[in-house]
């Protein structure tokens, strides 16, 4: 790049940058731009004569105001000008201009396109180097198809100067990662890939990264590049740090290009050639090699480029997973890692091994190194750390050690972090039934695991534990006793009276011969736990008491004493109160056999892939949850399965008088319970009053993760100063209900929140429900709706008080009036507060008012749209927007997404059959902005277009933001 002469300091630009960084207020400030504007403008349009360096200096004047922040509406067809200049420094602040402040939409575009077309065409290095940065910065569609074609071309030329072929390289990936349907490689194919032997580091760098990129989309086309890979590849790793000077950091030849072949061949499996794979084996035990090899610095950058290497070619071993000398010799590398005095060492070797544990060749390997891993466990002071410790432990458990790898996991969670509790529990439970050998250690280690951590066992862990124990008749008597013995304990967790309620249900009979556990004792035992559980663990309980007249005829006039009792019959809550009433009718009229036929025993469950397996790799992601053993399959049926106790036989009796879950909102039929099977636990008892559609639920319920799409939030134990700091997941919130009006707005282990709304015209009405899912009553509840900034003037929001206490298991309603007075951007904040347990709780949401609420449909001819169409043609009136399909592109879904939206959807108004057509009308208090909209969807590419015309700009931005979020 030239050097830029004395001439070129712009003193003018300097003085005002000091003028500037002189002000003592933003009132001086912008004083000071104003009056600098000014003069630009009057420069630009009064005096012709303008020359280069004049109109470089202003224009870079214009940018620095744009970059403090300032809007800047003219000076561009100046800054075009700039790039006809022959100087360096003109042509380069022009070029700077464009990327900064021009859009693709802009009208001056194709007079841009042709001045960079004019330098690309110059085979000036330099003026090429800066049509080419441009191009990648703007990135616009406009630039890919007007240049897609030429760059390649510029690429391969092997009269292309070596700064120009890395410019192009890495412009065409770019390219490629915005318009990925306009980069045909095709023909140029070969020559690119050929690039991989370039003499100059820096191009075979670049070409890298762009092959990599292409190789990943259409492997097939780039499949020649393993081979040249391999080569170059082994040039670097067998030269010395002095071969390759200029690329040589910190005695680590060319870091970053090994890094990124490395990451090449990862796109492909272990090459066929012989000759190929020799060399590559060659390669990786060389990086191996040197990684054994003592530090020839000392500096921490010299460490960080050999390891980058070093890990880089660990994930190739991994990937392969052919060479077991190679993943053997990896292992123990990794393994000298984990005692690394560097925390950041500690934690990729830890994540490697997880991946290599679950390698046949290497599992065995990995497990050499448990005492090491366990000491991390313990140790460790970086959380992040130690949930790797967790995983790593999880995927080398075997037969051989798995009850020592569960009881340091049992051990290590009653001091864990509360981030990671509710993981372990999880991988726990899975090992303990995945490796039971005898089933009572199983049984003790979930007993175990509820009493250490209760709180954080889900629903599916002691769904699970009874589906086993039910499966298994040499485990029944066994797991009553434990239970029984487990419930004698002055406090016990509610989960654990849940699991002891359901078998001594079932197998109560198995124990009753011992005095010290007769029918009555049993019966004691459960009631004296009743009164200190929430109204689902009751419902179960009661439910016991019922199998209890069945299997113990002596106690029957006690229970019926229990059920008759006023706080059962008269209960506030009507599910017990109607499971009381219908046993104590049930246990009365109904002879033995009846009795015995109804509440017979739980038949065995069909074996399916275990419900707590399946959270976990929910939880973790796919492909974070090592197999162990064997790869299993992912099940596509529903994840509720069979995994949880069901609901009694087809002669058991049921109950079909509605339960609390009242559809309320009347958004579906009620759901019918059953009554003999223990109920649903924690948020079930509001399942039905939030869902779009609401199935019938059995008894022992889904948990509210599973019924609802809305994500699952962490515990609010934190309280905010700030309500706008603890706002949850706030726009996933909101996008999820611009579409739609009713549904689940946010849950966590303490509340969900609900709601319900309907607009019309500029006003509309929001009803919001708050659950309160423990049995503890919330007290001090209260709410308040924060609209900040220019909201205040744009929503009119009034809120009616609430109840401030909820009992527990309870809900109540609010209703928010709102008035739209103007178009806005953002959304109301939400927030709650309330004490639960003598803890102060604060919660903040997002509410999901959007400016589509306020939509009315408007029916229109495709003469009228496309006459109104073009009346909307100003370039402040239209917004595009190009984006990757996130969902599945279907017709009948996009359709009711539009329709959702608000507008009329349009049928045979465009002339592509395939493109969506909507129009509508936003209402406000002070004005009404009528809607265009066309969606043009591109299946092949998995693409769409979205374009929006209003009146307004403002409405229109904001319209396509909260719509191209959909699809």
């Amino acid at each position: 790049m030239p050097a830029v002469s004395k001439g070129d300091g712009m003193r003018g630009l300097a003085v005002f940058i000091s003028d500037i960084r002189n002000c003592k207020s933003k009132e001086a400030e912008i004083k000071r731009i104003n009056k600098e504007l000014a003069n630009i403008r009057s420069k630009f349009k009064g005096d012709k004569a303008l020359d280069g360096y004049s109109k470089k200096k202003y224009v870079c004047k214009l940018l620095f105001i744009f970059l403090l922040g300032h809007d800047i509406d003219f000076g561009h067809m100046e800054a075009v000008n700039l790039l006809s200049s022959n100087r360096y420094t003109e042509k380069q602040i022009g070029y700077l201009f464009i990327s900064v402040l021009v859009n693709s939409n802009s009208e001056l575009i194709r007079l841009i396109n042709n001045g960079i077309k004019n330098d690309l065409a110059s085979r000036n290095p330099t003026f090429m180097n800066l049509a080419l940065h441009c191009i990648a910065n703007v990135g616009s569609r406009e630039m890919a198809e007007a240049f897609t074609a030429d760059i390649p071309k510029i690429l391969v030329a092997g009269d292309t100067m070596d700064s120009v072929k890395q410019s192009a390289a890495l412009c065409l990936l770019r390219l490629n990662r915005t318009s990925p349907d306009l980069v045909p490689m095709g023909e140029w194919t070969s020559r690119v890939v050929h690039l991989l032997n370039d003499q100059h580091l820096g191009v075979v760098t670049a070409a890298t990264s762009l092959i990599t990129t292409l190789a990943q989309k259409n492997p097939e086309e780039f499949k020649t590049s393993v081979s040249l890979a391999v080569s170059r590849l082994s040039r670097i790793v067998t030269s010395a740090s002095t071969d390759l000077q200029d690329y040589t950091y910190y005695f680590v030849p060319a870091p970053w290009l090994s890094v990124k072949l490395l990451r090449l061949l990862q796109c492909y499996p272990p090459p066929e050639e012989g000759a190929v794979r020799g060399r590559l084996t060659e390669c990786l035990e060389t990086i191996l090699n040197k990684a054994q090899e003592p530090p020839k610095s000392k500096k921490v950058q010299h460490s960080n480029a050999k390891n980058a290497v070093l890990f880089e070619a660990i994930s190739l071993i991994i990937h392969h997973d052919s060479e077991p000398n190679l993943l053997v010799r990896a292992c123990n590398q990794l393994g000298q890692f984990l005692q690394h005095r560097e925390t950041n060492l500690r934690y990729l070797a830890l994540e490697s091994m997880c991946t290599l544990a679950s390698s046949e060749f290497s599992h065995e390997a990995v497990k050499t190194h448990i005492e090491t891993v366990i000491n991390a466990l313990k140790t460790e002071r970086d959380v992040s750390v130690r949930q790797r410790a967790v995983d790593l432990l999880y995927a080398m458990c075997d037969r051989s050690n798995a009850q020592q790898i569960v009881a340091e996991m049992l051990n290590y969670l009653e001091t864990a972090d509360y981030s990671i509790r509710e993981e372990i529990v999880l991988k726990v439970a899975i090992l303990a039934e995945k490796y039971a050998v005898d089933y009572t250690w199983y049984v003790d280690t979930i007993l175990n695991l509820i009493r250490i951590a209760g709180d954080y066992v889900s629903e599916e862990v002691w769904y699970r534990v009874i589906q086993i124990v039910i499966n298994r008749d040499d485990v029944q008597g066994y797991s009553a006793k434990t239970v029984f013995e487990a419930l004698q304990a002055p406090a016990c967790h509610e989960n654990l009276v849940k699991v002891g309620g359901y078998i001594l249900g079932e197998f109560g009979n198995l124990i009753a011969g011992d005095p010290r556990s007769s029918p009555l004792i049993q019966f004691n035992l459960l009631h004296s736990k009743f009164h200190l559980c929430s109204v689902p663990t009751r419902a179960l309980l009661l439910s016991t008491y019922i199998k209890f007249v069945n299997l113990f005829p002596e106690i029957k006039a006690t229970i019926q004493d229990v059920l008759r009792s006023d706080s059962q019959l008269r209960n506030a809550d009507v599910e017990l109160q109607q499971r009381a009433v219908e046993y104590l009718r049930l246990s009365c009229i109904a002879s033995t056999d009846i009795l015995a036929t109804v509440l017979e025993e739980m038949p065995p469950f069909p074996e399916r892939e275990s419900s707590i397996l399946t959270k976990l790799k929910k939880k973790k992601g796919p492909g974070k949850v090592p197999d162990m053993e064997e790869t299993k399959k992912e099940r596509n049926s529903d994840m509720n399965g069979s995994t949880e106790p069901a609901s009694v036989n087809s002669s058991a009796v049921t109950m079909s008088t509605p339960s609390t879950s009242t559809d309320l909102l009347g958004l579906g039929p009620a759901p019918v319970l059953n009554s003999v099977a223990p109920p649903s636990a924690g948020g079930s008892l509001l399942v039905d009053v939030f869902s779009d559609n609401s199935p019938a639920v059995a008894s022992l319920a889904p948990t509210a993760e599973e019924n609802f799409s809305s994500p699952r939030i962490g515990s609010t134990d934190v309280v905010f100063d700030d309500p706008a700091a603890a706002v949850h997941d706030a726009d996933e919130l909101v996008d999820k209900f611009v579409c739609k009006n009713n549904g689940v707005l946010f849950e966590n282990q303490l509340m969900q929140i609900g709601l319900k709304s309907e607009f019309r015209q500029n006003l509309g009405r929001m009803y919001i429900f708050y659950g309160n899912k423990t049995s503890t009553q919330f007290l001090s509840f209260s709410t308040a709706v924060i609209c900040q900034d220019a909201l205040k003037t744009q929503l009119n929001i009034q809120t009616k008080q609430v109840d401030p206490a909820v009992d527990g298991g309870a809900q109540v309603q609010q209703i928010l009036n709102i008035e739209c007075v103007s178009d806005f951007m953002e959304a109301p904040i939400l927030n709650i507060q309330f004490r639960y347990g003598g803890a102060l709780q604060n919660m903040s949401v997002k509410l999901p008012v959007t400016l589509n609420k306020f939509f009315q449909p408007t029916e229109m001819t495709s003469q009228d749209f496309f006459q109104r169409w073009k009346q909307l043609s100003a370039p402040q009136q239209e917004v595009q927007k190009i984006f990757k399909a996130k969902h599945p592109m279907d017709t009948e879904v996009t359709k009711a997404k539009i329709i959702g939206f608000g507008v009329a959807l349009l049928d045979m108004v465009d002339p592509n059959p395939s493109n969506f057509t909507g129009a509508g009308v936003i209402h406000t208090k002070n004005i009404q902005v009528g809607c265009l909209l066309r969606l043009e969807p591109n299946t092949q590419a998995q693409m769409y277009r979205l374009t929006l015309r209003t009146s307004r700009e403002t409405v229109s931005q904001r319209l396509c933001e909260l719509l191209s979020e959909q699809f």
